[in-house]
């Protein structure tokens, strides 16, 4: 083959190997799904409907876990102070994993003023997977800890998963892709959403083009060194 043609075999090679590593990268979906609550608080039940959104973002073999309230839940017949109410959850682990996550946050930044919903600031866990495949994550029990009361808030509408990740296992072989969003290979993937994924893939693969160009350029160099 002629060093011309050797060189466009190469680049397009190249190339088709950056589309295949597009084509096979690990993903994620996130939905914000509306939850409905049944609260258990010092004054009497309660209900509260907020949309719950949950976000993973990928750091080594684990993966940061947030869990965010759009609208408040619950409320107090007295203000609660600064730092007076302490908040909790549980998500269920479903899919290709199994079992409950915890997520955990700091308290209230700011007073809360008596008889309004009680907004909760993002709560965040560490997810390591046990098993390679999808893995779905769903509201579960929400726990308000707030001047030696504790309000407990479970979900009643048997609400869909919020987020689900597309991961390996420590050790174990990559699964199959799916739509959108993070999950990563190796960690590369910074955060969930399409457009970061999106970005973050095609430098990927941008990076598989660039290798096949050096090639080329080594190619280049050597070619002449070869016939004299």
């Amino acid at each position: 083959m002629s060093y011309p043609k050797r060189t466009a075999a190469l680049v397009s090679a190249a190339a088709l190997a950056g589309s295949a590593v597009l084509l096979a990268a690990p993903a994620a979906h996130a939905d914000v799904v509306d939850v409905n609550y049944h609260c258990k608080t010092p004054i009497g039940d309660k209900s509260a409907l907020s949309p719950i959104d949950i976000k993973g973002v990928k750091s080594g073999n684990s993966y940061k876990i947030t869990m965010s309230w759009r609208k408040g839940v619950s409320s107090s017949p007295v203000e609660l102070g600064k730092g007076a109410m302490k908040p909790s959850a549980t998500i269920v682990v479903g899919g290709a994993d199994s079992g409950t996550l915890a997520v955990t946050g700091p308290a209230n930044a700011a007073a809360i003023p008596a008889n309004t919903p009680i907004k909760i600031s993002d709560l965040s866990g560490s997810y390591t997977p046990e098993k390679s495949g999808k893995v779905t994550f769903t509201a579960g029990t929400l726990t308000i800890k707030a001047l030696g009361t504790t309000t407990t808030c479970t979900p009643t509408n048997s609400p869909k998963p919020s987020l689900t990740l597309d991961v390996t296992a420590a050790g174990g072989s990559s699964s199959s892709s799916s739509s959108s969003s993070s999950g990563g290979s190796g960690g590369q993937l910074p955060q969930t959403g399409p457009e970061d994924s999106a970005v973050a893939l095609g430098t990927l693969g941008g990076t598989v083009l660039l290798a096949g160009a050096a090639g080329a350029l080594w190619l280049t160099r050597r070619n002449p060194a070869t016939r004299r």
